[in-house]
């Protein structure tokens, strides 16, 4: 699934990383609030490289306003680049978590 369709009520699973000053900056907790607000389930964590990384799933059209969510950011961010992978969901996440 290259590109999700905007079908209302479809439903997929995208993996996305966030780069730029993403880490330190309240980052996960924004996200977290942003995914549970639109009913989203999965998970948010940091990674090595600086990035971050989120799993999500859920309605396309929420998983789409979550990513413009995370082209803002938080305040204290400076978000440079959105990656998103879209793919069917393959597997049943229950809520949204932040992973250390």
């Amino acid at each position: 699934m290259e590109e999700a369709n905007g079908k209302v009520g479809a439903v997929a699973s995208a993996t996305i990383f966030v780069s730029g000053k993403v880490q330190g900056v309240y980052f996960r907790k924004f996200t977290q609030e942003k995914a549970l607000d639109l009913s989203l389930n999965g998970f948010v964590q940091n990674l090595r490289d600086s990035r971050v990384m989120l799993e999500v799933q859920g309605n396309v059209a929420d998983i789409k306003t979550l990513i413009d969510h995370l082209h803002i950011g938080p305040k204290r961010s400076n978000v440079e680049t959105v990656d998103v992978e879209w793919s069917d969901v393959s597997e049943n996440y229950s809520g949204f978590t932040i992973r250390r």
